[in-house]
């Protein structure tokens, strides 16, 4: 018998129930994980709230990503067997001890990298996708980083030194966490004590930043443009500030400037297949040795709650991984 945890209703951390279910049987084109680790995405937490628009009608499943083993395949699934490490976006939730794939969106793991790296998939194809697919990022350019100290900010940060970004400069909420990002390369803004457009404008002689990675929307993107530099491009990929921005259009084309949207999700499923020479690429940075997968914290997944609560919170930095039980 599998377990998983369950949201029967919207509401709290105390919503994620741990409890038996079936073991799932792959259809055609699938392949079913014994999992070893997930991660908690700041989308699992707005799902389960209930305000988030990819999120499921209960009960379901949280989770959007999963390490694990394959230990069965449906019909039609090629390269890939039982006994291989594979990382997956999972149908249906990922937070269980069995979950099903479909095959093209399940990537062999080199040997040489840990389940820990790997179990980043969405913060990776994220950060990596809004550089280079959304924002066309050049060498030698200035990127600014919303949340920088989160999953996907901090992996956006290293990804973007690792692609020729001249300055990275990123926001956070307080002192510990630009003490965090400070190390990882970028220059840090405390927002809670200053002006994020005054102090960018300030690193960057008055110019702005070629490229701004925004998830927080509302005022944040509102604001950014007045700090985003003549043919610049803010990437805008969620909305954690809790409302949506208006756009003035004339703030763009007057200046060549341009916003741009980024879903990962949409990504997975309109064109599945145009992610996999990007989680390629990810894997490949983090074999080099010049991207790495800050670790927060470890919960086992049935104490699910608790990671979820530690995530929510916003005081740790990275990502926060989720132990699934080896079956007896």
């Amino acid at each position: 018998m599998a377990h998983a945890i369950l949201v029967h209703t919207h509401g709290g951390p105390d919503v994620l129930q741990w409890q038996p279910v079936p073991t799932p049987t792959p259809g055609p084109g699938q392949v079913r994980l014994r999992t070893t680790l997930t991660g908690v995405n700041y989308a699992d937490v707005l799902a389960r709230r209930g305000g988030y628009d990819a999120g499921a009608t209960p009960p379901f499943t949280p989770g959007l990503d999963a390490v694990g083993v394959i230990d069965a395949v449906g019909e039609g699934v090629q390269d890939l067997h039982p006994g291989q490490r594979v990382a997956a976006f999972p149908l249906g939730g990922a937070y269980g001890t069995h979950v099903l794939a479909p095959a093209v969106l399940t990537y062999p793991l080199p040997n040489d990298l840990p389940d820990e790296a790997a179990s980043a998939l969405t913060p990776l194809v994220t950060a990596y996708n809004a550089l280079t697919r959304a924002a066309h990022l050049h060498a030698g350019e200035t990127v600014l980083v919303h949340a920088a100290a989160g999953a996907v900010g901090s992996l956006a940060v290293q990804f973007a030194r690792a692609l020729g970004a001249a300055r990275v400069i990123g926001v956070v909420s307080h002192d510990a966490r630009a003490a965090f990002i400070r190390a990882l390369g970028a220059d840090p803004i405390v927002h809670t004590r200053e002006d994020f457009a005054e102090r960018t404008l300030h690193l960057t002689g008055g110019v702005g930043a070629d490229v701004i990675l925004d998830t927080v929307s509302g005022d944040t993107l509102e604001r950014g443009l007045t700090c985003l530099a003549p043919l610049g491009r803010l990437v805008t990929f969620g909305q954690a500030g809790g409302r949506p921005a208006t756009l003035r259009t004339d703030l763009l084309h007057r200046t060549n400037r341009a916003v741009i949207g980024y879903s990962s999700g949409h990504l997975r499923k309109a064109h599945p297949e145009s992610l996999r020479a990007s989680v390629h690429a990810a894997f490949e940075l983090l074999r080099s040795g010049r991207v790495h997968v800050p670790i927060d914290a470890r919960y086992p997944l049935h104490d699910a709650a608790r990671a979820h609560e530690r995530v929510e919170a916003r005081q740790g930095n990275g990502r926060v991984l989720l132990d699934a039980p080896h079956p007896v």
